[in-house]
């Protein structure tokens, strides 16, 4: 099985990512290394947190051009996917762009509080290995912030809070998940599953 790096990047589910993947019988190392995340087989980028303070960690550990030249899989990870994405309106944070579009704040309304905690249906809208198996899977996700379209030319899967929003992207070898696939129960493990099989 492919070697694993968790990007030690200070967020809060760092721990959460670990014990989903210890499950699934995989030692993943926990480093915010260049080098070893670059000689790694697979990439976890995970994140809980502001924009500001995940891109200042990356900078400050000198791995963002060692991230944007990665050709491994890589899977960011609720901040960890905002991040993959050339700015978000949180704190006006230039961030890894390595997928085109703006994260902004979702909107809040009566019926759709902010932040977004709770389970959502995602609506696959195009077939890829990640998400095998996983056609209408239930999702968990805690976050403020998204890529907010009804369609992105990159968009594996769609859910809504409000308004229709990016739950899964991918662009090359680069994927994303808004929700946090640690805390899905079996649709969860199912995606980690396919990442690592991928």
């Amino acid at each position: 099985m492919a070697s694993v790096v968790i990007v030690d990047n200070g967020g809060s589910n760092i721990n959460s990512v670990c014990f989903a993947l210890a499950r699934l019988g995989v030692n993943a190392r926990l480093s915010c290394d260049p080098d070893a995340v670059a000689a790694a087989g697979r990439v976890i980028l995970p994140g809980v947190g502001a924009a500001g303070a995940g891109m200042s960690r990356i900078q400050q550990y000198e791995l963002a051009d060692c991230l944007r030249q990665l050709h491994q899989p890589v899977l960011g990870i609720c901040l960890g996917m905002q991040l993959l994405f050339t700015h978000s309106a949180e704190g006006d944070t230039p961030c890894l762009d390595l997928l085109p579009g703006t994260i902004e704040r979702l909107p809040e309304t009566s019926a759709a509080r902010v932040p977004h905690m709770g389970w959502n249906q995602i609506r696959i809208q195009q077939p890829d290995p990640l998400l095998e198996g996983l056609d209408q899977g239930w999702f968990y996700f805690v976050h403020s912030y998204a890529l907010t379209a009804d369609k992105h030319p990159h968009a594996l899967a769609l859910t809504t809070h409000g308004q229709p929003f990016v739950a899964v992207v991918r662009r090359k070898n680069f994927y994303g998940a808004q929700f946090h696939p640690e805390k899905s129960a079996a649709a969860g493990r199912k995606l980690l599953k396919n990442f690592m099989e991928l």
